[in-house]
């Protein structure tokens, strides 16, 4: 596949990587080459199969609207956005083509997601919660858009109208800790995922622009990644 990368930070360096590996051909474009963005001008574009966006929440919006008004099929990882979710659903729809998002593109975050929807039970039963996230310190957006999604699948699973609060840390080159805390008089549970290496986020993404190829529609990687 004909790949553009948008971002050149240190995931996106990590999809270059693992899109190579895997016989890709990738261009990268950093936020300098994209500004205004010149990158994704529809001429730019000609021959790119997928773009993948790994950059920040201040011109995310920006990147999604050129693409998928160009016609190619995006896989998005940045987060900051889902404000604006439903008008991003919407222009896909209209250009017809495929979008592939997620806060975290690692397998294993995704079962980790499978364990919190499970646990959110507790908090029928008199258990109160904490989210705590810690990720280093040239992380732009606090809290992470990992930790909303655990917050929104706490209260939509459990059925409870209150968001668990969530406390970030940045320090250091952490690379991403979620953990989420459940407690009541009896007992205390802890849930944990701590990411080694960003190489399970752009194996994922990359795995995700080979999935969404030939696709079309608004996707969720939790929805799809069983099938990688």
């Amino acid at each position: 596949m004909n790949l553009l990368l948008l971002g050149s930070g240190k995931t996106g360096s990590q999809v270059a990587e693992v899109a190579a590996e895997r016989k890709h051909h990738l261009q990268v474009a950093s936020s300098r080459e994209n500004l205004n963005g010149a990158a994704i001008h529809p001429e730019q574009l000609r021959g790119i199969d997928a773009v993948l966006d790994f950059t920040a929440p201040h011109c995310v919006l920006g990147n999604i609207e050129g693409c998928v008004k160009a016609g190619k099929n995006m896989v998005v990882g940045t987060t900051g956005w889902y404000t604006e979710i439903d008008r991003v659903r919407e222009l896909v729809k209209q250009h017809d083509t495929g979008f592939l998002y997620a806060a975290n593109f690692s397998v294993g975050i995704n079962i980790f997601f499978e364990m919190t929807r499970a646990a959110a039970a507790a908090l029928r039963h008199d258990y109160s919660g904490q989210i705590f996230e810690r990720h280093h310190v040239h992380k732009k957006d606090a809290p992470s858009g990992t930790a909303i999604a655990m917050q929104n699948m706490l209260r939509e699973t459990s059925g409870t109208k209150q968001d668990v609060e969530i406390t970030s840390f940045r320090e250091g080159e952490v690379v991403g800790l979620h953990e989420i805390v459940l407690e009541s008089k009896a007992d205390r549970i802890y849930l944990c995922h701590d990411a080694k290496s960003r190489r399970g986020f752009a194996e994922g993404a990359v795995l995700a622009a080979e999935w969404l190829s030939g696709k079309k529609g608004f996707y969720e990687f939790k929805d799809i990644w069983r099938e990688l």
